[in-house]
């Protein structure tokens, strides 16, 4: 191994460059600004650097050369693609230059050379924290129409992410971005309805090659919660070769020439529009593995060839040429590159499980999910004593499985199955546990209509299944008006007939008829009463792909010694949190023989702050 590859980020996600890099021949060195980062211990050499530290990163990057030969320099997972970029320059290695990759780091700067180069792209307005005046703001939002978008310019993960859907969201929106961002800037956009994609592209020789195209599934609003991919995506190729073309015109635009790009990207009512574009490859587990399952192709391997000025040679030796088809909206233009597509062997599904608030007590259910027909991952990135939230960015998910084989159906069926197994239970008596279930009681007490909860609820968190019972309460009060019926098994009038809406009944305030309470270890599963009956035999499922009858089961499995439980609060918890919420209750009432507890303990535990501190690499 006579030559050194520079890796910036020493997180788990850095843990296949760090392997690659072995692979070919080369020592892997490794800088980060956390020396407890999780990969330090396989690098051949680390090196403490503040990955923003661009000019620290050049010095040290010259001392590795002059000692022993620098092949490379290279991230994956991290969003300092510019540091690379800077040093690599410097260096006369293979890289985009330094300019493409400030192109490609600053959201504003990114949109106006879209904008230059008449690349299909939301209208935008830059904001800085000086000009945030709270009347300026309001006037940019109403340009853009409602729902709009407010994003920190240089950060990744959705941090500081949102939805802007009235001028009364726009500030607080806005400031989150604000403190999201490392420069204080914030970009206020156009919202894009449509379905997303992401697709992952190598560049080099005047060529782009797309190495991976997935679905991309987004949950949550107003946030943008990434629950998952699937690869390859099930849009028409006509579409995929629209959304391509606007994707390499796009890369273009920024100037990248030598490595790895990435786009998020939708396909509206207008056609293709390209969200962002990035100079390296896609974050999460999807370069390392989602995408690899799916090719067959050591894709982090391929790219560092490149960037050690070398061939991809199973890349070049497997791809297949596609036409340049821009839609419409993009005009008369030129193939930017030689476009290529690296075909897919198998489908790969990803999916996310999440949480809701508190600090986790136990995991079960992880060696489940690894038995799985299919599955090949899972990573949990919570375990018991982490402080967990319901997702405001795609950082604060609780772990991931990918599950891939040659049939699409059954790589989707194993990654939620997956999903489904693995139970966080929360420990009791933490007031922001608490505090999300007292907004379930407040709601219900309220009678919030059903077509708020099944619009997802103004309300964030929104309910586990509430939103489904809602829909199913609407087609069911469709079926009876068609029929003439208003009268449920009860002899009561369970929703109102007054046309498609039903104003009166939200799942959580249909349960105010039940009473009574479930015995000391009796079977949750035997005593659901009949206003859910509904929503048990449905296939509606949570957030975490279980159903109710489902979440019931796993709390028979996981608390069969539960104590006498609050019938109406039991159920109510379950609506709004599904098995957590259920295993919580009952957690709670054991610790306090009485409801829900106070007793004050910190959101953020130690050993996590401990765990967390100073990372600036991701994972």
């Amino acid at each position: 191994m006579d030559k050194n590859i520079l890796i910036l980020g020493a997180g788990f996600l850095q843990k296949p460059a760090i392997e690659a890099a072995k692979k070919i021949g080369c020592r892997a060195v490794v800088v980060d600004g956390n020396e407890g980062a999780v990969c330090v211990g396989l690098s051949d050499r680390f090196e403490r650097i503040d990955l923003k530290d661009k000019e620290g990163i050049y010095e040290f990057a010259k001392k590795l050369q002059k000692e022993g030969g620098l092949a490379a320099i290279f991230t994956a997972g991290t969003d300092f693609s510019a540091s690379v970029s800077y040093a690599g320059e410097k260096l006369g290695l293979a890289c985009h230059s330094y300019e493409a990759a400030c192109n490609a780091s600053g959201k504003v700067r990114m949109r106006q050379k879209f904008s230059e180069a008449g690349v299909p792209s939301p209208k935008f307005f830059g904001i800085t924290k000086k000009e945030s005046d709270l009347d300026f703001v309001k006037k940019c939002v109403r340009e853009l129409g409602f729902p709009c978008v407010v994003k920190p310019v240089d950060n990744m993960g959705g941090r500081g992410c949102r939805m802007i859907r009235s001028e009364d969201e726009a500030e607080g929106a806005l400031q989150a971005a604000l403190a999201s961002s490392r420069t204080e800037n914030a970009i206020l956009e156009e919202y894009m309805d449509g379905d997303e994609y992401s697709i992952d592209a190598l560049i080099c020789d005047g060529a782009m090659t797309i190495t991976g195209f997935a679905d991309r599934h987004i949950f949550f609003p107003p946030y943008f919660i990434e629950t998952g991919h699937t690869m390859p995506t099930a849009i028409s190729d006509a579409k995929k070769n629209e959304l391509i073309a606007v994707f390499a015109l796009a890369a273009k635009a920024l100037g990248l020439s030598c490595g790895a790009a990435k786009a998020d990207i939708k396909y509206t009512e207008k056609g293709p529009m390209i969200g962002e574009v990035a100079a390296r490859l896609s974050g999460g587990f999807m370069s390392g593995w989602t995408y690899p399952y799916a090719s067959h192709c050591n894709l982090t391997e391929e790219a560092l060839l490149i960037a050690c000025g070398k061939k991809p040679l199973f890349l070049e030796a497997h791809r297949k040429r596609i036409p340049f088809t821009p839609p419409p909206s993009c005009g008369n233009c030129r193939a930017p590159y030689e476009l290529y597509e690296l075909p897919c062997v198998d489908t790969s599904a990803e999916r996310a499980w999440i949480s809701i608030p508190g600090i986790v007590k136990e995991v079960s259910g992880l060696d489940a999910a690894r038995s799985v027909p299919f599955v090949k991952d899972v990573f949990p990135r919570s375990g018991a004593g982490d402080a967990v939230v319901f997702p405001h960015n795609n950082v604060q998910k609780c772990g991931n499985v990918i599950a891939s084989s040659p049939s699409r159906k059954d790589s989707i069926a194993a990654a939620e199955k997956a999903v489904s197994e693995i139970v966080l239970r929360l420990e009791p008596c933490v007031p922001e546990t608490d505090s999300f279930f007292a907004d379930a009681e407040a709601a219900a007490s309220e009678m919030m209509s059903a077509q708020k909860a099944d619009a997802g609820g103004e309300r964030f968190p929104p309910d586990a299944y509430a939103a489904s019972y809602a829909a199913l309460l609407r087609q069911d009060s469709a079926a009876r008006t068609a029929k003439g019926e208003g009268i449920d098994e009860r002899g009561e009038k369970p929703f109102s007939n007054t046309g498609d809406t039903i104003v009166e009944n939200t799942l959580l305030a249909d349960t105010s008829s039940i009473g009574g309470v479930i015995p000391k270890g009796v079977r949750v599963s035997d005593c659901v009463p009949r206003v859910l009956r509904r929503l048990y035999e449905s296939d509606e499922r949570d957030w975490n792909h279980r159903t109710f009858a489902e979440s019931c089961a796993l709390f028979d499995e996981v608390c069969p010694d539960h104590p006498e439980l609050d019938a109406k609060k039991f159920w109510r918890a379950g609506l709004r949190g599904g098995v957590q919420g259920m295993l919580y209750f009952a957690d709670t009432i054991d610790r306090a023989n009485a409801g829900f507890c106070a007793d004050a303990k910190p959101l953020v535990s130690k050993r996590q702050m401990n765990r967390n501190g100073g990372a600036n690499a991701g994972l």
